[in-house]
């Protein structure tokens, strides 16, 4: 990258091309998108900006302790790669992270673990293990000042300082751009079972799946899915009279069937059950992880998509207001306290609706997938109340002065 000529597209080779090329990106007084593989490329408001930092090359696993449960990585290195490497050794990303391909019509497999920290994924497993965020160890990064910085390390409880890593997880690349990063490991477990809840409203779904996360049984996953969205998933189509209802169970596989015994006396009073082996269970917590039945294939890029989080005890309530009004079809993760929501193509992608709705339920909402020109012209991040929204300017303020990274992607101005 010597001189590092004008281009629509900067490729450094390495952490310090990335501070050369954001140091010339500031001389110029230009703005840049960030980009790995770009799978999650169409998420925000489109880039206003004057050229793009491809860190695709940045790629490898540079260290792997299974012992001490730590890895770290380049940040353009593909989830992939990583989960096929601590799946060799017994062990697994424990946050889950999802796969965007489906929803957005990209190709499988493409993610990065820097995408997957910077955008804060998670799936399914979340109720138990936590997101992206709480397994983010350490990491390199340049900053929008065209500064290389380092925050927490490769141990667990290394806690000197500010823990940055909670900050930068979430960010989508407006205050850094990440080079490499450390992540914790953890066991994956030895089988797993799902028991399933055959023909529930989402209330009387909400309330099992309340049960199950409240009793000893250690629930790993709890979702919802109504009979038109589990016809959807062929795991479980053959069982969807009506909705369907999923409890996963992980572990040994002595502490699996009796933890499956409690848990369908538990849910006996509730409805039909039926329990889905191990290959057909994961199967099945991928497609909900990856959220197949909204696929850009099946529902088309038009048609808007979005990502609602709530309290679980809200989560049907404000389900059910939405579709009622908009004719949504809704698939329910995390006991109901995440809703993926579809809706028929419209002007503002239902925006003027669901925000107070959304609002009133003290939840946040994000919408993954609309036009550009739709993006461009509504909220596609939760609106933030004045102090917070101020905070937030500051920060990014603090880390990219000249507002060169990433600008306007979460929040106009910002």
């Amino acid at each position: 990258m010597n001189g590092l000529p004008m281009a629509d597209t900067l490729q450094p080779r390495d952490a310090k091309d990335v501070e050369a090329a954001v140091q010339w990106v500031l001389a110029e007084g230009k703005a840049t998108e960030i980009v790995g593989h770009g799978s999650k490329r169409v998420i925000g408001r489109p880039a206003q900006t004057d050229l793009t930092l491809d860190l695709s090359a940045l790629s490898g696993i540079t260290l792997y302790e299974p012992e001490e449960l730590v890895l770290s990585a380049k940040a353009a290195t593909p989830l992939a790669e990583i989960e096929a490497l601590v799946a060799a050794k017994g062990q697994q990303l424990a946050f889950e992270p999802m796969d965007y391909a489906t929803l957005l019509g990209g190709v499988a497999g493409r993610g990065t673990i820097g995408g997957a920290l910077a955008a804060n994924v998670s799936g399914p497993r979340r109720i138990k293990a936590g997101a992206a965020r709480d397994h983010f160890l350490g990491f390199s990064a340049v900053s929008g000042r065209g500064e290389t910085f380092k925050s927490g390390g490769r141990v667990v409880k290394n806690v000197t300082g500010y823990d940055l890593c909670k900050l930068i997880a979430g960010s989508w690349g407006t205050l850094a751009a990440m080079t490499e990063v450390t992540i914790k490991v953890l066991p994956a477990a030895e089988t797993e079972e799902t028991l399933l809840i055959r023909g529930l409203e989402p209330a009387q779904a909400v309330e099992a799946m309340t049960t199950a996360m409240g009793s000893a049984c250690d629930v790993s996953g709890a979702a919802h899915l109504p009979p038109e969205v589990a016809t959807s998933i062929p795991a479980v189509a053959g069982a969807a009279g009506g909705g369907i209802t999923a409890l996963r169970l992980e572990g040994f596989s002595p502490s699996v069937v009796h933890r499956r015994g409690v848990l369908q006396g538990l849910m006996k009073p509730f409805g039909d059950l039926a329990t889905i082996d191990a290959s057909v269970s994961r199967t099945f917590w991928k497609a909900v992880r990856d959220v197949t039945p909204f696929a850009a294939g099946r529902e088309g890029m038009e048609r808007p998509l979005w990502r609602i989080s709530t309290a679980p005890d809200r989560g049907a309530e404000l389900g059910a207001t939405i579709a009622k009004r908009d004719g949504a079809k809704v698939l329910y993760d995390w006991a109901g306290g995440l809703l993926w929501l579809t809706l028929a193509a419209s002007d503002d992608a239902g925006a003027a609706r669901i925000g107070p709705a959304v609002a009133g339920a003290g939840g946040h909402a994000t919408l993954i997938r609309a036009p550009a020109s739709m993006r461009a012209a509504i909220g596609v991040f939760a609106p933030q109340e004045a102090g917070l929204a101020a905070l937030t300017k500051r920060v990014k303020e603090s880390f990219d002065p000249k507002g060169v990274l990433n600008p306007g992607r979460m929040w106009a101005g910002v």
